[in-house]
């Protein structure tokens, strides 16, 4: 019994969920509307409509990354030619114990000064971004640069 106790690590084990605020340099936070994640400016009685981001740490900057308490999860999938972000629903903290199956939910974090930006595992040069418009879709580029679109977020512990 004393063997199996000392196996389990005790108080913060690395792979413990946390809660993060994000928001676009643009001052845009996350929100859920007909079950897809956008962002857009809430204000007043909106701003609890904010999502939170659930990250459980994989690697030092590789992270998963959900929302409600970690039971929608963000993904990046390939549809034809097509690479997506999807919401979907899986249990964050099962994912960390399948590295290959969880792949498509990792993303590596890049802090650059106050700001970060995140790139997909799973399709390189892939990063969640927002549109400079309000209330749309959080989604994916591969062209970082464009000025039509935000990469760089503000992240913080909750």
């Amino acid at each position: 019994m004393a063997l199996e106790t000392a196996c389990r690590p005790s108080g913060k084990r690395p792979s413990e969920m946390q809660a993060f605020r994000i928001w676009d340099v643009n001052q845009k936070t996350f929100y859920l509307r007909n079950n897809q994640l956008v962002a857009g400016y809430l204000q007043g009685q909106n701003t609890k409509l904010e999502e939170k981001l659930n990250v459980v740490p994989v690697e030092p900057h590789a992270m998963l990354l959900g929302i409600h308490g970690g039971k929608l999860c963000l993904s990046c999938v390939k549809v034809g030619d097509e690479i997506r972000l999807q919401l979907e629903e899986v249990d964050i903290t099962d994912l960390s114990r399948t590295q290959e199956q969880g792949k498509r939910f990792t993303f590596i974090r890049t802090d650059s000064g106050t700001t970060t930006s995140f790139e997909s595992a799973a399709c390189p040069g892939w990063f969640l971004c927002t549109a400079l418009e309000a209330d749309q879709p959080v989604s994916l580029t591969n062209r970082p640069e464009e000025a039509v679109i935000v990469t760089k977020f503000y992240f913080q512990q909750d």
